[in-house]
Order: C-alpha cells, then sequence, then structure tokens
C-alpha cells in the first residue's frame, strides 16, 4: 500500500476528503491517505511541503502561485474549488471600528507572510484603494492567534474565511465589517516535483477518488446538517455557504492562473512572472 500524506486547513471545504477516508475509499484503491490539519494555512502547508512532512496540500490559489514564483519547487495538480473564497474582515467586537474604510493604515493579523490572509490584505487594500506600502501586520500564526491579536490590540482587524469565523461573529468576539473575494478560484492541489515525478500513477488514482466525490458532494443525503455538526456552524450558514461553492475536477485554466499571477507582482508581491506551463504539472 502506497503512503500519502496531505495536508489541508481543519474546515468544510475539505470535508470531502474526510468523507472518503470515513467510507476507506482510498485504502480500497491501496493508497494509504494520511491527513493533517493546518490550522496556520497555506503559509504553514508550504512549509511541510518544503521540509517533505507532507506530499500533497490543499493550498490557496495566490499562496501557490506566489511560492511557485518564488521557486518552490511545486506544481499545481488541478484546481479542488473552482468559486471565489469569500474573505471575511473582522475587528475585535469592542473596538472603535465600526466601518471597513476606517481601517486604512491599521494593523492587520495574518497567520504568516506568505499567507492567504497576508495576501488578501493587499487585494483589500488594492480594491479600496489604499496605500498598499502603507500596510502594517502582526504575525498571529492562526485564528486563535488573531482573535487574541485583536482583543488586546496588538491588531486592528483580520482577513479569515467569512463562514469559519461567522461563529465568532455570532458569540460577539469578532465584528464583521465585510467581505472581499478572490478574484480566481480559491484551493489548489499542489505537490512537489520530485512527488509527482515518483508517484504520478497514485496521484491519478487519488485525484479519481476525490474528484468522484466532489462531483456528487452537493447531492449526499443530508449533507449540509453533517457538515454543521462537523464544523460547528449553523444549518442556515452551512446551506448559504454551499449554495456559493462549486468544486473542481480539472487543472486551473490558463486565464485564472495568470489572473493571479498579474495581481500578485501589480501589488509587488512578486518579483518576476512565469509562464503557465512553470505552475501546471
Amino acid at each position: 500500500m502506497t503512503q500519502i500524506k496531505i495536508g489541508g486547513v481543519p474546515e468544510h471545504f475539505n470535508y470531502p476528503w474526510h468523507l472518503c477516508l470515513e467510507e476507506s475509499a482510498f485504502s480500497n484503491a491501496n493508497i494509504e491517505l494520511q491527513w493533517t490539519d493546518f490550522h496556520g494555512g497555506t503559509g504553514e502547508m508550504s512549509q511541510a511541503l518544503k521540509e517533505g512532512e507532507i506530499d500533497l496540500a490543499i493550498m490557496l490559489t495566490e499562496g501557490s502561485v506566489k511560492e511557485i514564483a518564488d521557486g518552490s519547487p511545486f506544481k499545481i495538480l488541478q484546481t479542488y474549488v473552482q468559486s471565489p473564497l469569500m474573505w471575511g474582515i473582522h475587528v475585535d467586537a469592542k473596538s472603535k471600528f465600526e466601518k471597513l474604510e476606517s481601517l486604512e493604515g491599521k494593523t492587520a493579523a495574518i497567520s504568516r507572510f506568505g499567507s492567504g490572509s497576508h495576501l488578501m490584505t493587499y487585494v483589500n487594500a488594492d480594491q479600496n484603494n489604499w496605500e498598499t506600502k502603507e500596510l502594517k501586520f502582526e504575525t498571529t500564526q492562526n485564528l486563535y492567534g488573531a482573535v487574541e491579536a485583536l482583543s488586546n490590540g496588538e491588531a486592528d482587524y483580520f482577513m479569515w474565511e467569512h463562514f469559519t469565523t461567522k461563529p465568532l461573529v455570532d458569540r460577539g468576539i469578532f465584528r464583521w465589517l465585510g467581505n472581499q473575494p478572490t478574484p480566481w478560484p480559491c484551493f489548489v492541489l499542489v505537490s512537489t516535483n520530485h512527488f509527482i515525478e515518483a508517484n504520478s500513477e497514485r496521484i491519478n488514482k487519488l485525484l479519481e477518488i476525490i474528484n468522484r466525490k466532489t462531483n456528487e458532494f452537493k447531492s449526499i443525503d443530508g449533507i449540509t446538517q453533517k457538515i454543521a455538526e462537523k464544523y460547528q456552524l449553523k444549518y442556515t450558514d452551512v446551506s448559504k455557504w454551499l449554495s456559493k461553492t462549486e468544486w473542481s475536477q480539472t487543472q486551473i485554466n490558463e486565464e485564472d492562473l495568470m489572473n493571479a499571477q498579474d495581481k500578485l507582482m501589480e501589488l509587488k508581491l512578486i518579483n518576476k512572472g512565469l509562464n503557465y506551463s512553470d505552475y501546471i504539472a
């Protein structure tokens, strides 16, 4: 049996993988899939890939593009979620900030540099015509660290997936000020060049299994309630999230990838552009 170590965020987007594991879909195909949750998101997964702690990662598109453009030996295997990610913009519930425009020039909490929370802070600033050179950051490692940083005033606002942070808004810990959607498909499946070269057949089998599950995912009986229970979300929030989310079973297209690269170059988050073929497996 071939062992494959994969990482992803502990969020509802990745429930299809857990269903496949519960159903022994991978082991029945002679694949021993080991899942690791990464609370620190794409930045933490990138480091784990480089150090060989995992073989595959479900990473944010913008983070993957930055990693590859900066020289990381990765390739994108395919798009995992085709729809945009809805980044909620949050402040501490007791803070003085009531409107999005009041955050201009304030300090953003980010999980780490190169993470989605870092890169999307630039995208959000650009969309609001803020001066991106004046952005300030406080690294917090993960969502829990951001809660602490906002509550003690080390940071002023934090961007994280809207529905993941919704329970914190409902409990009066965060105040939600708005959303910033990604201008591209949000999640891609990434691996290292070395692992792809040595395991192409097994990777193809794994993709076949997960793509079959994501294709049928929304039609699974009782799926909304199952997600709500597993991730401690409200049924109505899960229903709304499912209506906005589309998974993918194909490689990211050139237009979407180049759109992400061009925006990162425009914001001076990467120094040079690559060809489409340099990114994909």
